[in-house]
């Protein structure tokens, strides 16, 4: 596959979640940039157009667009810079 990304990816296998209307959904964050990631979800199916990508090491939340679906993983495109919090959105 041709690469078409302007930032280069991190390779790294990270346990994250998908935060979208009240429903959290535990995912794995395999690959990240400055402008997108790529995350391995139990059922895409249930992952929405828009959501939160939740770290769970350090909580940094990215506003996230859904890109591209491939079997169980998804590509997704960051629509703002991360927000840190200091405690965890429930």
């Amino acid at each position: 596959m041709e690469e078409k990304r302007k930032h280069p990816r991190t390779e790294i296998n990270e346990p994250a979640y998908v935060s979208s209307g009240g429903s959290v959904m535990s995912c794995m964050v395999r690959n990240i940039s400055a402008e997108g990631a790529a995350i391995d979800v139990e059922n895409p199916a249930f992952v929405p157009p828009r959501f939160r990508l939740v770290m769970a090491s350090n909580s940094t939340v990215y506003e996230c667009t859904l890109t591209w679906i491939q079997s169980n993983r998804i590509g997704v495109t960051f629509a703002a810079t991360p927000q840190t919090h200091n405690h965890q959105d429930e």
